[in-house]
């Protein structure tokens, strides 16, 4: 393989590598709260931190899937209380990026109690508790 021709197939593995999105055993570096399940982690935070009750807030964070599985094409983020058997009042608008990066903003917390996150990622459904004071 010539000089050129070695340069080439570097600079493509390097994109090919850049392209792909990150992988479960580093998803999320930085992130506060962790969820995994049917083959893909979501690792996300928060902003404010922590979450007020009455106040609107947005959450960060990545999609991973494992073995480098395709990324699904949506994601849809919500949140409701098992217990009351209610949802938000508010929905949430989320934008998903190809490198599994998103941001959902709109969302608010009306009560305190436990609240549950919900990552509808493609078919699959991934579920995060969590107590609001």
């Amino acid at each position: 393989m010539t000089a050129r021709g070695l340069a080439l197939f570097l600079a493509l593995a390097a994109a090919a590598v850049l392209a792909r999105p990150a992988q479960a055993s580093s998803c999320g570096e930085g992130l506060a709260q962790r969820v995994q399940g049917s083959g893909l982690t979501v690792a996300f935070s928060t902003q404010p931190q922590p979450i007020k009750v009455g106040q609107h807030f947005e959450l960060t964070g990545v999609v991973c899937p494992a073995s480098r599985q395709p990324m699904p094409g949506t994601l849809r983020v919500d949140a409701d209380m098992p217990a009351h058997r209610h949802g938000m009042n508010y929905r949430a608008s989320t934008e998903l990026q190809a490198d599994g990066r998103f941001s959902s903003r709109g969302l608010l917390f009306h009560m305190p109690g436990r609240w549950r996150f919900i990552f509808d990622i493609g078919s699959m459904r991934l579920t995060h508790d969590l107590s609001v004071e």
